[in-house]
This record gives C-alpha cells, structure tokens and sequence, in this order.
C-alpha cells in the first residue's frame, strides 16, 4: 500500500447511550420544553439548555413564545418517562431539585432574523455549517455501526419498561465495531468484530448473571445472525458493577451526544447540537434537511453513499454554500449531482421549516435512539423527495 491508497478493509466503531445518560436527560428535558412551547405556539422561538446533577436538574436559556408552560411539570414528567421514579435508582422525578433560569430572546437576533419578513425570506438563527450523510448498507440508508449501536440500546429499553429484564435499570452504552470493505468508495460490512454493553442494574444480581441476559436477551434478538460468527468479541458490563448511574453517576449537559444523534461517526459534523433549539436554528433545520438531502440522492440510486454540507450567515436566507460528496460512487459527477440538488431542493431556512412541516411539537422523541433513519411519519425528512433525472 502507497502513501494516499485507500484501506481496503478496516474496522469502525460506533456508540449509543439510553434515555437514562445523564445527557440524554437534558436532551429529553430540553426537547420537552421546546415541545411544550410549539404545541401552544408553532412560532416559539427557543433556546434551551439542560444540566442536571445528583437531586438536581437546571434549565436555562431563551425562550420567546405565547405558550403559557409549567416548566415544573413538563420536565418532571420527562424524567418520570425515562424511568427515574425511586431515589434507589439515583434519581427520583418527585424529589429532585429543579430549577429554572428562562429570559427572552435577544431583541437584536430577533430583529436580524425573523421580524418583518416573510416565512419564506427568514434568515438563519445563526451562522454554522451542517452536514447530512446516507449510505446504501443498510434499509435505513444509515452506517451499520451506528444502526446495531443504536438497535441494542432501543432494545435495552424495551427489555426494561416490558419487564422482561427488571434488574436493568435507566442508564445504559453501547458500543459496536464493525469490519468492513471499501469496495470503489462504498461501505460493505462483513461482520461483527466486537460489542461493548455497560448497563445500569439493581444490586440484587452478580455480573454472570448480567452477561448472560446481555448475550441471550439482547444482543441474540438484535444482531442480525448474518453479522455474527463463534469469534465476535464480547464486553459485557467490562468494569463489573455499575449499579450507580444517571446523573448521580455524571453529570449530563444538553448537546453532548451529538454523533450519537447524527451518524455514528461517519461522515462529517458541523459541532452544532439539535435539542432545545427550534426550527428557525439551522443548526437543526438545516441538519435534517441535509441528511433529507443525502437520502434522497442514496435513495435515486444516483450514488451507494454521499456526504452533503451546507452553510449560513446569521439573518441570511440563502445558503453561504452548497457540497456533495460521493466518495467516487455517484453515476454522475459530483458537480451534476450538485446541481440536481439545488434544482431540487430550496435550502432556505423557512421553506425546509414548511417543506419539512418543523413546528410540530415532535422533538422529545428525537432525543433518543437518533435523529436520522428511523421510520416514525414525523421524521419528514426521513422520506426521501424524488430527485427528477
């Protein structure tokens, strides 16, 4: 192999964390809250942020809406969901100390972004650059690694909430390494080389016991057998009890999951978190409409796999800039995909929030198991738009 060459075969690795990670805590609660406002006003203008510890969960930022919102109840009612109900646990919805540090949105971003215009010419919230990705190795056009991560932790929390596994407890990770070929720029996967699983439990059972539910209940029913063979590596609970978790565990910090969210790892990220933010922030708006995009390209069969970026200034509703790349699979250039693209798709922040129908209050829900590739009719973007060539 020379300098430059592309690797033929290597392994990739992607996570996922429950609803019960102190960061997916304040993702959830955050979401909660922006959900809360939209319901009673879709033109909410939020920016909020979760931070939680032992006991104690603070929301803090702006928020400027008609909705009338019992912050109290809304995000009480959001660690109740997750399943933090007895102080056994580490944490308990009744009991926890919640505070709360609200202000308006600034006048000046108001008045540079949104007021006076129409629906169509609203500016970006902010500047930033966002990217989208799709590739044709699995149904859902998503990276295996993160699909199978992702997988696992969804059925962590079945396996919790149906009681078939009552000793798992709310806070859990996953971990999933996948080896794979570059055959000509798209991602083939051969197998499962290792999984990693660290889930909170009750104190009433010994790790033999835990790595064998693991393997029966869970890992089994979700990797599909084609993936595994007699020599798949095994972590189980690796650093023996974890019976301390949620936020008594770590602290947790709204935005800090953000390849959780996205894609694993793979392609690319701009570094802007989605939760806590409404519509009118392309740093979630313009992230979903680019992995709208790259679906939609994956979907035409116009390439087994591409990376899509685009960029804004603050109060600017066009695009600073537009980017596709195929990675060598497209069956047209580059350049003639992009400008299907833009014949296609208007990438101006208030018609991806009306194409899109973002002002909705469906945001709690993609705060956990991902934002991308799932098959919930309120991921709009996750239809892919039919792309005429």
């Amino acid at each position: 192999m020379s300098a430059g060459d592309r690797l033929e075969s290597f392994f990739f690795t992607s996570e996922s964390v429950s609803e019960g990670h102190p960061d997916k805590i304040c993702d959830q609660v955050s979401d909660a809250v922006l959900d809360a406002c939209l319901a009673q006003d879709p033109n909410s203008k939020v920016a909020c942020e979760t931070s939680t510890k032992t006991g104690m969960i603070i929301v803090f930022g702006e928020i400027t809406t008609k909705a009338n919102v019992d912050y109290q109840k809304v995000i009480r009612d959001t660690v109740k969901r997750i399943g933090f109900d007895d102080s056994a646990k580490g944490f308990d919805y009744k009991t926890c100390n919640v505070m709360v540090a609200i202000e308006q949105q600034s006048p000046e971003i108001a008045g540079g972004v949104h007021v006076g215009r129409s629906e169509e010419d609203i500016g970006a919230g902010d500047q930033g650059h966002m990217f989208g990705y799709a590739t044709d190795e699995t149904e859902e056009l998503m990276p295996l690694t993160h699909v199978l991560a992702t997988k696992l932790i969804e059925r962590l929390s079945e396996a919790r909430n149906n009681g078939e596994c009552p000793w798992l407890l709310p806070d859990a990770k996953t971990q999933v390494t996948v080896d794979y070929k570059d055959v000509n720029g798209a991602m083939v996967p051969q197998r499962v080389h290792t999984i990693v699983i660290s889930t909170q439990h009750t104190d009433k059972v010994d790790n033999d016991f835990i790595r064998k539910e693991l393997l029966e209940k869970i890992i089994k029913p979700t990797i599909p057998a084609e993936y595994m063979d007699d020599d798949v590596v095994l972590h189980l609970n690796p650093s023996g009890r974890f019976v301390i978790g949620g936020p008594q565990g770590d602290a947790g910090t709204t935005g800090r999951k953000i390849i959780i969210d996205t894609y694993g790892g793979w392609g690319a990220h701009g570094g802007g978190a989605f939760s806590g933010k409404d519509p009118t922030k392309v740093d979630r708006s313009a992230a979903y409409a680019a992995r709208w995009v790259a679906k939609s390209i994956v979907a035409a069969k116009l390439a087994r796999r591409v990376l899509v970026q685009v960029s804004y200034a603050i109060g600017i509703a066009e695009p600073m800039s537009l980017y596709v790349n195929t990675y060598g699979t497209g069956v047209k250039s580059d350049a003639e995909i992009l400008k299907l693209v833009k014949e296609t798709f208007d990438l101006r922040p208030g018609v991806i929030m009306k194409d899109l129908a973002l002002r909705r209050p469906i945001y709690q829900k993609t705060a956990y198991f991902g934002h991308f590739g799932r098959s919930d009719p309120d991921f709009t973007w996750e239809t892919p738009k039919e792309i005429k060539f």
